[in-house]
């Protein structure tokens, strides 16, 4: 699990289309899901501000980043399958939702989000790989034939890996 998280924090596309393909890598990309969440919680806990209650924000915290991933897998499939379909168009929910969940990874640096003066720069940093994750894991799972899609992920992939 932690190799695909990896790749899947490199924007390796052969990383999603393996989860994509595993049918038993979901539980994996629930666990990748809630480790993000509870990295997420205790950094926004460590920052301080309002009084947490410890177990009442990891178990909202978890329920929220679950429901929410649970979502946005469901969007992207119903969006992707339907209004951006097309003949090379092929998924269903489980493998949006596998990489979907392995391309949260990055959130893992929201751990750092209290950190002085850098905190929110981290926190945007992992805002903007999580997303640029996202787009990877989406596209890929598509097939588009696509060719401005597949030279963004390419773009993508080469920036990150530097």
């Amino acid at each position: 699990m932690l190799g695909r998280m990896l790749g899947a924090a490199r924007l390796d596309v052969a990383t999603y289309e393996e989860v994509e393909s595993d049918g038993k890598a979901t539980i994996q990309a629930l666990v990748v899901v809630i480790v993000v969440t509870i990295f997420s919680v205790v950094g926004a806990m460590m920052g301080g501000g309002d009084d947490f209650n410890v177990v009442n924000a990891l178990v909202v915290g978890v329920v929220r980043g679950v429901v929410s991933w649970a979502i946005w897998a469901l969007i992207t499939w119903i969006v992707g399958t339907t209004i951006l379909n097309t003949e090379a168009t092929e998924a269903d929910w489980g493998q949006l939702a596998r990489c979907t969940g392995f391309a949260q990874t990055p959130g893992i640096l929201n751990v750092f989000s209290f950190v002085p003066a850098v905190g929110g720069l981290i926190s945007l940093a992992a805002f903007v790989w999580t997303f640029a994750a996202m787009l990877v894991a989406v596209l890929s799972r598509a097939e588009r034939k696509c060719t401005g899609a597949a030279e963004q992920i390419r773009t993508t992939q080469f920036t990150f890996s530097q």
